[in-house]
């Protein structure tokens, strides 16, 4: 079999059997795509440790970091121990593959100061009425508040809120669900979104399209009727339950259920200019929350739960954070330091 041929049954393997998120899958497809160029596409039988070799010192001329280099690495493994599976190859290439180490860059955290005042300015623009900024101010805090990842805070539906207990059921990798805490301040401005902000841009949604934001209703409506799988928490199931607008909880400006580029635009735009740089995306508030939770006192393992991360190792970088900080404290203030 062709390379590109088995690349293409890979791919659907992870997408379909493996329920790999969307942007991984096309990462994923983006370094074996690379791969089957520089190699011109032979049987993937014909693929040897010296041709991966060449194509990872190609990938280093041109100036990719040693991460990059690591997970094509790490793509090429997870596409021959498949293929060994599946009896395509009987000799595994990548295994003598020696990936580049990573060096341990500590992510970007703002501090409580910060943040607070990005929080304020936002609430402040809030309470002048603007349905946008009232989704805004919803957004910075629940993501602080909860260290949900941007597509599962787009992915969001109101059925997926608990008010009462103030906790948010969300859909991680993996369709792994999750139930995460969330603070009153979240819930506030939350509430206040809800009832005077999203109220006006589904509107916008029914006035730019009604007949599409009819049926979309009605497949909700049809999808619940036949019993549909549930959840703890009530309503249909995250992996089963309809991905329109008409439940999402953040809308866009016309309507449709939010975009993950506009959460990051938003985040560059505000809490960007405090760490002195706009290349910054929704992570540094999951970051932030991360790390505040365990200068807070916050159990490492519960601290896993919240991000949902699989592996503890993952959590673990926020105690690195949590220590720089420390240390930086201990420099500044001690007379010994």
């Amino acid at each position: 079999m062709r390379t590109s041929a088995a690349v293409r049954a890979y791919l659907t393997h992870l997408s379909d059997v493996r329920r790999l998120s969307a942007a991984t899958v096309r990462a994923y497809r983006s370094d074996l795509d690379d791969l089957v160029r520089a190699l011109d596409d032979p049987e993937i039988t014909a693929i040897d440790v010296e041709g991966l070799r060449e194509w990872q010192w190609r990938a280093a001329q041109s100036g990719l970091s040693k991460a990059t280099a690591a997970r094509r690495a790490s793509t090429v493994r997870g596409l021959f121990a498949w293929a060994g599976e599946t009896g395509l190859v009987t000799a595994d290439p990548s295994a003598r593959l020696v990936s580049p180490k990573r060096g341990r860059t500590l992510p970007a955290v703002a501090t409580e100061d910060a943040l607070s005042d990005v929080l304020s300015e936002a609430a402040a623009r809030a309470r002048e009425g603007d349905p946008l900024a009232l989704r805004d101010h919803a957004l910075l805090e629940l993501i602080y508040a909860s260290g949900a990842r941007v597509s599962e805070i787009c992915g969001l539906d109101v059925d997926d809120i608990d008010h009462q207990r103030r906790t948010l059921r969300l859909l991680g990798k993996g369709d792994k669900e999750r139930v995460v805490p969330f603070g009153l301040p979240a819930e506030h401005a939350l509430q206040a979104y809800l009832v005077r902000g999203r109220p006006a841009l589904r509107a916008r949604a029914v006035e730019s399209d009604p007949e599409r934001a009819e049926s979309a209703a009605e497949r909700i409506g049809s999808s619940r009727g036949r019993g549909g799988a549930a959840s703890p928490g009530g309503g249909a199931s995250p992996s089963s339950r309809p991905r329109g607008s008409a439940r999402a909880v953040f809308l866009g400006a016309k309507g449709a259920r939010l975009n993950p580029r506009a959460v990051h635009a938003l985040v560059s735009r505000t809490v960007g200019p405090r760490l002195g740089t706009e290349a910054l995306g929704p992570h540094a508030l999951r970051h932030s929350a991360a790390t505040h939770l365990l200068d807070g006192g916050a159990d490492l393992r519960a601290v896993q739960e919240i991000l949902g991360h699989a592996s503890l190792g993952t959590t673990q970088i926020y105690t690195h954070v949590s220590a720089e900080r420390l240390r930086e404290a201990y420099r500044l203030a001690h007379p010994r330091a």
